[in-house]
């Protein structure tokens, strides 16, 4: 009996010492874990800086695309109002040679991608200058496709993508409105014949289309507003 008595009275005097035991083992596990170090970030690219932007493009890009975007020349496209996501995708493609032109090619070679950030921020915040139809036996065409496609050969309105009045989707679809007439039939072509291959919807449409509904749809395209 005191034998019995004896074991019981240490097996209660062990209890507190197995409980601390148990609390220091317990805590281990979040203190190892509170000296591990945070995970970092990830770095955010810096926000467009406009003015940098306006820098680089007058030193780069203005010779070909004019003062603030507004090409006065006929093969050279209107950047100013264009979607600055949109530049920037046509200068890393340029640059990565998805899309093929010697001269923008040696240009885009030279931009970082803060510099393309900053060029289509800049050009994006320049009012677009109006364009005009010339041809008037072709514009009713061009409307027509622009507007309707051809729903018997299956070709999209323009329309529903680049917006009835060619201001575009923003990210997605390019702003078309007032945009030179022998720029945009140049780059149908170039869709149609396989020299132009960094978007293969565009190269699906311009498939279908021939040579006078092209000049016909770039001719109303350019008289947009």
């Amino acid at each position: 009996m005191k034998l019995h008595a004896c074991l019981l009275t240490a097996a209660l005097l062990a209890l507190p010492a197995i409980d601390a035991l148990a609390q220091t083992h317990g805590n281990d596990k979040p203190a190892a874990a509170a000296a591990q170090p945070a995970a970092p970030k990830a770095q955010q690219p810096a926000k467009p800086d406009a003015a940098a932007g306006e820098a680089k493009f007058t030193a780069t890009c203005v010779a070909c695309h004019g003062a603030g975007g507004n090409s006065g020349i006929p093969a050279n496209p209107k950047l100013a109002q264009q979607h600055p996501e949109y530049v920037v995708k046509q200068l890393r493609e340029f640059k990565e040679g998805k899309r093929q032109s010697p001269v923008m090619q040696g240009f885009a070679a030279q931009l970082s991608d803060a510099d393309m950030r900053n060029i289509g921020w800049y050009v994006a915040s320049v009012k677009a200058k109006e364009g005009f139809a010339k041809d008037k036996d072709l514009v009713a065409l061009g409307e027509k496709i622009y507007r309707g496609g051809v729903p018997d050969r299956q070709i999209a309105a323009c329309a529903g993508c680049h917006s009835p009045n060619g201001a575009g989707i923003p990210a997605q679809y390019p702003r078309l409105s007032g945009q030179h007439a022998d720029y945009t039939a140049a780059q149908l072509v170039a869709f149609r014949d396989g020299a132009r291959k960094n978007s293969l919807q565009m190269t699906q449409v311009a498939a279908k289309l021939n040579d006078r509904e092209i000049r016909a749809v770039a001719d109303y395209i350019a008289g947009l507003r």
